[in-house]
């Protein structure tokens, strides 16, 4: 079995950080590649620490987002890249599309992690789950010989919302992350403007490690991840 390849979706520079830095931190210390995408950086609505600053811009918001994601990207053993679309609204447009698609094919993802559908209180994550699922059935095709590019159908999931009951998100997977989430704190510390939310993703990953160790009944889980499948998983038993 060659190397496995996780790629993580954002609609905003700091996305997979609150919501994957742990599941992250835990492929890559098993020798898997992660790469993480940001289709923006966040730089109109999720930056206002940022914007308190005298005489700010749109153009040097970008740049601390950048530094601080890229930070946040080792810190879990990921790459990081921007595809700069613009925030609130995120407008993915067909040609941004094409160029995601056009990742999957090179980089041929075992899984794929983005927002769920729905988010009542933010306009641009539903966008985000839509761009990624397009593009990945693009990249998949119908599963059948075709006329262009193709790689194999990846595992597809979602990871946690900030209100998972008003998004719709039933968790199915818990993943694990004690080992690793002095890694998720180190990534959540670079996250200075939105360092408000370091402490309600710590107390989110108590309460699912909690929910984990339920499951489970291995009572060595403190943190954990959750995250929905879209499409099922396929085992050989049961």
């Amino acid at each position: 079995m060659g190397t496995r390849r996780l790629l993580v979706v954002g609609a905003h520079s700091a996305d997979f950080v609150w919501r994957a830095a742990g599941v992250i931190g835990k492929h890559t210390l098993a020798g898997g590649e992660a790469r993480v995408i940001a289709l923006s950086y966040g730089e109109r609505g999720e930056s206002g620490e940022l914007w308190k600053e005298p005489n700010q811009t749109v153009e040097n918001v970008k740049r601390h987002r950048h530094a601080e994601a890229e930070a946040a990207a080792a810190a879990v053993g990921a790459s990081f890249e921007s595809f700069d679309l613009g925030d609130y609204p995120l407008h993915v447009n067909d040609a941004a599309i094409d160029r995601l698609a056009d990742v999957m094919r090179d980089y041929q993802p075992d899984v794929v992690l983005t927002h769920p559908d729905k988010d009542p209180f933010n306009p641009d994550h539903p966008v985000a789950y839509t761009a990624v699922s397009r593009a990945r059935l693009l990249t998949a095709g119908a599963v059948v010989e075709a006329g262009f590019r193709t790689a194999p159908p990846s595992e597809f999931l979602v990871f946690e919302p900030h209100q998972p009951e008003l998004c719709g998100f039933v968790p199915s997977v818990f993943v694990d992350i004690t080992e690793v989430f002095d890694r998720k704190r180190e990534a959540m510390a670079c996250m200075k403007a939105q360092s408000y939310l370091q402490q309600y993703y710590a107390e989110r990953a108590e309460h699912r490690g909690n929910h984990a160790r339920k499951v489970t009944g291995n009572k060595d889980i403190r943190q954990a991840e959750a995250f929905m499948r879209i499409v099922p998983n396929v085992v050989g038993s049961l």
